[in-house]
């Protein structure tokens, strides 16, 4: 390990970053998207949308599809923007909500466009007197770009299918984020079509200024959030590795150096995407919360080795250029009142609440950890631990043991005991604290419930999930 991070006494009490952005423009942006539906149904209204849906039955259908089209492209954008990570948006909602959010989009695009492509080709087979499956092969074949949106369709499909929680499982984070990269192709794929045939599209000077600075809004929030900020940070504070450090077994903590860390936006508990060069896979970026606040040149993440690339991280050697995404994450300590706090971490979700410990100005004996494990060795930065329970007076509790045979967020040798008897004595004012809470998302859970039935209110828990 280098001098200068081996010297390098723990943060203590680091500087507090204001506030993210006024809540009102994130919630002018829910309100924007909600009235992009109501306008796109408006636009289809215009162009006899109405009228048509009931002038006959093949008519009608034909109308349907294009509205459930229309629908579906405007919840794709949205979808897009969602996932550009806007810095108002993210500090104001969190990733969490914002995942599900374009989850709900997609699953709900995607059905509408089914609806579309069965509703389109129905109705132009009743007008035409064709069968179904000649009708579609008409229409793929002789329309213009409707064979981009037959690949657009079989890209989306793929992307939805593998977004099914069952396939997540089995897919490693690299491919499942691979895969996932079609839907911006698909997308794209698909305007062809809607330009060149998209009778609400080529009709109307309303719906194709409307549609225009859609997808112009979609494509420059990507390439200012998702590209262009990113790599300006990069550029600006150029990151490298400068140690790599052992926790635990599987567990790794980076430290990194830079220039003019102490002007990156970002507070203790939030997270980055990460891109080390050190050769084939750096092009994957990996999500990593910070288990140390920046100070001075420093800033540290801790990473355990789940077999998803994160293996790599044990090999970095120092000097290594890295690249960053970021800042994300609303676990910080802009949702604490000033009194006490109890967190709850398992695993290597101890990283961001180890550096919230040593951020909030907490008073002694204020703050409570519980800290749970499988076994003795995996307990990570236990010197670290001991030295905020000296310093800050941090009461730790380490909950180390095999899972119990029901969801809990206790070990096993608890299932005696109830949930919320135990959680008042490891925490007996809790009632009244801020909770904060990382780790997987059964165990969450379980933490959740025990949380709301010693009686503290969902708006005093602020959690982190490891799902993606």
């Amino acid at each position: 390990m280098s001098a200068v991070v081996a010297e390098r006494p723990a943060p203590a009490a680091a500087r507090l970053v204001p506030p993210g952005a006024p809540g009102w423009w994130a919630d002018v942006a829910g309100v924007a998207a909600a009235l992009s539906l109501l306008v796109v149904a408006a636009l289809w209204t215009a162009d006899r949308g109405v009228q048509e849906l009931l002038s006959g039955v093949a008519t009608g259908l034909t109308s349907a599809g294009r509205l459930t089209g229309l629908l579906s492209a405007d919840l794709m954008l949205i979808q897009v923007v969602l996932m550009a990570r806007v810095p108002l948006v993210e500090r104001r909602f969190g990733q969490d909500r914002i995942v599900r959010w374009h989850r709900l989009a997609g699953f709900a695009s995607f059905h509408l466009l089914l609806a579309h492509v069965a509703l389109t080709t129905i109705g132009y087979a009743g007008t035409a007197r064709e069968d179904v499956v000649t009708q579609f092969w008409l229409l793929v074949t002789g329309y213009p770009g409707m064979l981009l949106a037959a690949a657009a369709l079989g890209l989306l499909v793929l992307v939805v299918v593998t977004s099914v929680r069952a396939a997540r499982r089995r897919l490693r984070y690299e491919s499942w984020h691979l895969l996932h990269l079609y839907a911006y192709l698909g997308i794209a794929l698909a305007l062809p079509h809607q330009l060149w045939t998209g009778a609400d599209f080529v009709a109307s000077p309303a719906a194709r200024a409307y549609w225009w600075t859609a997808y112009l809004l979609a494509l420059g929030s990507v390439l200012v959030f998702r590209l262009g900020l990113p790599a300006w940070r990069s550029l600006r504070h150029r990151v490298e590795v400068a140690a790599v450090v052992p926790e635990a077994p599987g567990v790794t903590s980076v430290w990194l150096r830079g220039r003019d860390l102490h002007r990156l936006p970002v507070r203790a508990g939030q997270f980055f995407s990460w891109r080390f060069l050190d050769g084939p896979g750096w092009s994957r970026a990996h999500p990593y919360s910070l288990s140390a606040p920046p100070s001075g040149d420093l800033m540290r993440i801790t990473v355990k080795d789940l077999g998803d690339g994160s293996a790599r991280v044990a090999t970095l050697r120092p000097g290594t250029r890295v690249l960053l995404e970021g800042p994300y994450g609303r676990l910080t300590g802009e949702h604490w009142r000033g009194g006490g706090i109890t967190m709850f971490a398992c695993g290597v979700g101890v990283t961001p609440l180890l550096a919230l410990l040593w951020e909030l100005p907490y008073a002694p004996g204020q703050a409570v950890l519980l800290y749970r494990a499988r076994t003795e060795e995996e307990i990570a930065f236990r010197a670290e631990l001991d030295r905020l329970a000296a310093e800050r007076g941090v009461v730790v509790h380490h909950l180390v043991g095999p899972r119990a045979g029901r969801p809990a967020w206790l070990p096993a040798y608890a299932e005696g005991m109830a949930d919320v008897e135990a959680l008042r004595r490891l925490s007996p004012d809790i009632a009244d604290h801020d909770v904060f809470l990382c780790g997987p998302d059964g165990w969450v859970d379980a933490a959740r419930a025990a949380t709301r039935a010693a009686g503290v209110p969902d708006e005093h828990t602020h959690h982190e999930r490891f799902a993606w």
